[in-house]
């Protein structure tokens, strides 16, 4: 049979690895999907079926090879299916944020040059149909969610379960051609192209190749032991590079199971009912449930609330050693396991992580309170160092030399130097293959020999050899006194308070650095209800004055804390305001990864920097907002102007000596 001799073959593409699941972990969990209220689960060997029935209907659609095939929802078993019959085809698959406006599409897909897609339900549908007149080299349409879809015109269009039952129907024809093209997949041949956040301009197409995705996916595989018998989550957007290598490319290869969440808003309850014993979050996503945690404590019983309390003080002190294999007294073990028993065994269930043998968090710097929050409760949380450009992996945290303060080792496989400049840089088999069309950016940032640049600035420790990330090599800046400016260091540090959302701090080549705040709703909403606060917006909760002095006690406490850094000392806030709207992907300020843009920000609030600069009490604004159904509109607000008090910087111990 052909799937024999794709599983003989040498593991040199996503769909051989598929092959070799079908037989090696035939009846296996591969997808699971909850729909309805109800888990629904395929083999490896069913999930073989079904996107062998989709690459025929592909095929039988006129997908070539070298087309691009445009992917666009939320996780989806169907979704990931498309993306390996695709690759099945020949051809590429490019997913897509979901969360996208449509001229965010427009230019992805007029770049990509995409003839098919593949969108989850009509609203994706809709936001196609709305720029297929300025991207007019899409010819097909298919679509997972047949609801509200009847009445469209179905001439270019048809449903993703149609598409697979005429390609069962149509086998005989096009059986031969689809294992010809499978057994002509190369280690060097594309295997996804990904889109870049775009923080300073225009996203870019990152080429990955099967050797880029295969490799990066064994050699972190093997790092941490991973198995068939894991079980991932898949809840974190399927354009982004990170759900690509866990969702696609460690699964492919390690032959676990993916799990599916019903949507974004049961994710956390899905997340408890199936116990993933591989996770991955960002740092806000650890921060947001500390938050929730912290919340419902405050509103538990007094005895509830010491135990809480009492065993998290010890958890502090002990967890991370345990974690670590660390020597730990008898009386302080039996301690915490009375305290697993009375408290973190019911918070790690409660987060959905009993299971969690192993968890990662990267994309930003996480809070040392935060990070060892979650290692004190006995969860291996981890740090990684990754880019779209390198398959993700660039450094990892091995077991037993995990820290809050540095991103680990290299991983497998990957060189990582230092440039003069202070600037990180790597080289690996996870290493893109180029920039789609932009042969400048590609040789501005890989050089001949394999290089790339990382844009971020860090440094080596020489007692341990982790890595320190210490931000955007492009931000590190200098103040107007020649002291170092780190802008993502301080705005991370206030992001440790659960009731700062987003930050964004000023101050390259001037005198001082201030700050625009976004509070979280969630939290400071929480406390205004227990401190008898009435509110009848965000804008309102925002500027309320006992709110700002909450605001201001926490910058006050970070810039103390930052006094004691002599390198960073300079970064103190002098002066800040709380912003009247949340930083938005859709009004341009932030990245669909949430990442600030920076040169937007400064742009469009350009008179809001001022008024922090010029000594101002407060200043008037009218702000132009994108709501949820594309519409334009404004909001004016007048935003109180705090100062906030800043510490001498205190001499470290060897100036003290001297």
């Amino acid at each position: 049979m052909a799937e024999s001799s794709a599983a003989g073959a040498a593991l040199t593409s996503i769909p051989a690895l598929l092959a070799r699941n079908a037989q090696a972990f035939a009846t296996r969990p591969a997808y699971r999907e909850k729909e309805y209220g109800i888990w629904q689960s395929w083999s490896w060997a069913e999930a073989q079926d079904e996107i062998r029935a989709l690459a025929l209907g592909f095929l039988d659609l006129g997908v070539a090879k070298g087309d691009h095939v445009a992917i666009i929802g939320s996780n989806r078993p169907s979704l990931y299916w498309s993306m390996v019959a695709a690759q099945m085809c020949g051809a590429i698959p490019v997913p897509l944020y979901q969360d996208a406006v449509a001229e965010e599409m427009a230019y992805v897909l007029d770049h990509c040059g995409a003839r098919f897609i593949v969108a989850e339900d009509q609203e994706q549908v809709d936001k196609v149909l709305e720029i297929q007149d300025r991207v007019q080299h899409i010819e097909h349409i298919v679509y997972h969610d047949k609801r509200g879809m009847r009445k469209y015109d179905h001439s270019r269009m048809n449903a993703l379960a149609d598409v697979q039952a005429t390609g069962r129907a149509a086998h005989h024809r096009w059986e031969a051609e689809l294992d010809a093209r499978i057994a002509a997949l190369g280690y060097d041949d594309t295997c996804v192209m990904l889109y870049t956040s775009g923080t300073t301009g225009r996203p870019k197409g990152v080429v990955l190749s099967n050797r880029n995705i295969i490799e990066a996916s064994k050699s972190s595989s093997e790092f941490d032991e991973l198995t068939e018998r894991e079980s991932v989550l898949a809840y974190l957007p399927m354009a982004w590079v990170g759900d690509f290598i866990f969702s696609i490319g460690q699964a492919m290869w390690s032959g676990f199971c993916v799990n599916c969440p019903e949507s974004a808003e049961t994710m956390y309850e899905n997340l408890h009912e199936i116990g993933p014993t591989y996770f991955f979050a960002p740092p806000r996503y650890f921060e947001q449930r500390i938050t929730l945690l912290v919340i419902r404590m405050e509103d538990a019983g007094r005895i509830k609330k010491w135990l809480f309390d009492h065993f998290m003080e010890h958890a502090r002190k002990v967890g991370p050693d345990l974690m670590d294999g660390k020597p730990v007294g008898l009386f302080d073990r039996l301690r915490y396991a009375l305290g697993n028993v009375l408290v973190y065994g019911p918070v790690r269930n409660r987060a959905g992580m009993s299971n969690v043998r192993i968890g990662y968090t990267a994309g930003e710097a996480i809070g040392p309170e935060i990070f060892e929050f979650w290692r004190s409760l006995g969860i291996n949380l981890k740090q990684l160092y990754g880019q779209t450009e390198a398959s993700v992996f660039i450094t990892q945290q091995p077991d037993g030399e995990v820290r809050a303060d540095t991103v680990g080792v290299p991983s497998p496989g990957v060189e990582v130097k230092i440039g003069e400049s202070g600037e990180v840089f790597y080289r690996s088999p996870g290493t893109f293959v180029e920039y789609y069309k932009n042969p400048e950016s590609t040789a501005s940032t890989k050089d001949p020999e394999g290089w790339v640049a990382t844009g971020d600035a860090g440094f080596f420790e020489e007692a341990t050899g982790h890595l320190r990330i210490i931000d955007r090599a492009k931000d590190v800046g200098k103040m107007a006194d020649g002291a170092l400016f780190a802008p993502k260091y301080v705005e991370n540090k206030l992001k440790f308070y659960p009731n700062v959302l987003e930050a964004v701090v000023f101050g390259s080549g001037r005198e001082t650095c201030c700050a625009f705040i976004n509070i979280d709703l969630t939290a400071v909403g929480n406390w205004a209800e227990r401190n008898n606060i009435s509110y009848g917006s965000y804008q309102e909760l925002a500027g309320h004055a006992q709110v700002l002095d909450m605001i201001q006690s926490h910058v006050e406490e970070m810039n103390a804390s930052l006094a004691g850094d002599a390198m960073l000392a300079g970064c103190q806030i002098h002066r800040f305001l709380v912003l009247h709207k949340e930083l938005d992907a859709d009004d341009g300020e932030l990245t669909r990864t949430r990442k600030v843009r920076r040169r937007i920000i400064e742009e469009k609030y350009a008179d809001l920097i001022a008024a922090l600069y010029d000594g101002s009490a407060e200043v008037s604004t009218e702000t132009e907002v994108t709501y949820e159904d594309g519409r334009k509109g404004s909001i004016r607000a007048t935003l109180a102007i705090r100062d906030a008090a800043v510490m001498p910087a205190q001499a470290t111990t060897l100036e003290a000596a001297e």
